[in-house]
């Protein structure tokens, strides 16, 4: 009898053993194949991304590209098993999805600012040449908003609510800057301003433009973005005369300096804010933290399951 319960209990200790390391370096919990996720190859969130990371050129071919910012919080918050990368300024919490420390440093204003969140970008702007609007009074209003955008303390204060990084300590009152700019004391009501490039710019964008309106004679404004590799060639490239030009072109990554993207003869370019790249997973996986190397080693396919990640 004794020896008989000598046995079961050892027996249930080895099936205890055997599930537990059946979760041995799992990831809390999470099995299976990783479902990765990417942008589309004119992101300026993938360049940051892969930049930041170290694996440019390095991608999976296994990795399910998305179209936008949204559409990568949508496609990784339905994906219990999914890996993605977004920007700080996504509603995480209504796309279902978790934003994950970066080398034990969570991305906020206060990290990115100071620099110690390592995955971050600019958010920069471009604007065709002078004189090459569709009107004088179109060209002095986008500089104007622009001025509003990246100077004023009124401006600055509505990018960063919208999830932008500014440096508030160097803002102007609006009031100062607005003098310089006849034209807003007119009804602009029939200019419209028209943006184009990256998907990620767009809640700033918008709560900036939609809080410039009124202050500018209620011009108007369409978004058009597609993409940071839009913003040059629709302001002052290719397309700057077709269908989809623009007035101001956005991206989120420094733009390029070899050739590819010529800004030279711009009225006016520059940052206006800074956000952070963020990797996400869906809201149910257990993971909080992911060093570089980890995301490295998903992004080009050396970990293909979630088991193997902290082996």
């Amino acid at each position: 009898m004794k020896k008989t319960l000598m046995l079961g209990l050892a027996c249930l200790m080895s099936v205890s053993l055997m599930a537990c390391g059946a979760n041995e370096g799992s990831s809390n919990g999470v099995s299976g194949e990783i479902a990765v996720y990417t942008r589309d190859s004119s992101s300026g969130t993938r360049e940051a991304f892969e930049k930041g990371v170290g694996f440019e050129g390095e991608l999976t071919k296994h990795a399910t590209e998305v179209t936008s910012n949204d559409d990568m919080a949508a496609k990784v918050g339905g994906e219990a098993r999914g890996i993605g990368y977004t920007s700080l300024s996504t509603d995480f919490e209504k796309n279902n999805v978790k934003p994950l420390k970066y080398e034990g440093v969570e991305a906020s204003s206060e990290t990115v600012l100071d620099g110690s969140y390592g995955l971050q970008r600019p958010f920069m702007f471009v604007t065709r040449a002078s004189g090459d609007f569709e009107s004088e009074e179109k060209e002095q209003l986008v500089a104007a908003f622009l001025d509003y955008l990246q100077n004023s303390a009124e401006g600055m204060a509505v990018v960063q609510k919208a999830g932008g990084e500014v440096d508030l300590s160097k803002a102007v009152a609006w009031e100062e800057l607005a003098s310089k700019y006849p034209v807003l004391q007119q009804d602009n009501s029939d200019i419209t301003i028209t943006t184009a490039g990256s998907t990620s710019v767009e809640k700033t964008l918008k709560a900036a433009l939609e809080a410039f309106s009124p202050l500018a004679g209620n011009v108007k404004f369409v978004m058009n973005q597609n993409g940071s590799g839009d913003a040059v060639p629709r302001t002052l490239g290719k397309e700057k005369d077709g269908a989809n030009k623009a007035d101001i072109g956005f991206a989120s990554r420094a733009f390029k300096e070899d050739g590819s993207e010529d800004i030279a003869s711009a009225m006016v370019s520059g940052q206006y804010c800074i956000d952070a790249v963020v990797a996400v997973v869906h809201k149910d996986n257990p993971l909080e933290d992911i060093t570089q190397a980890q995301l490295k080693d998903i992004f080009t396919g050396k970990i293909t399951n979630w088991e193997d990640l902290n082996k």
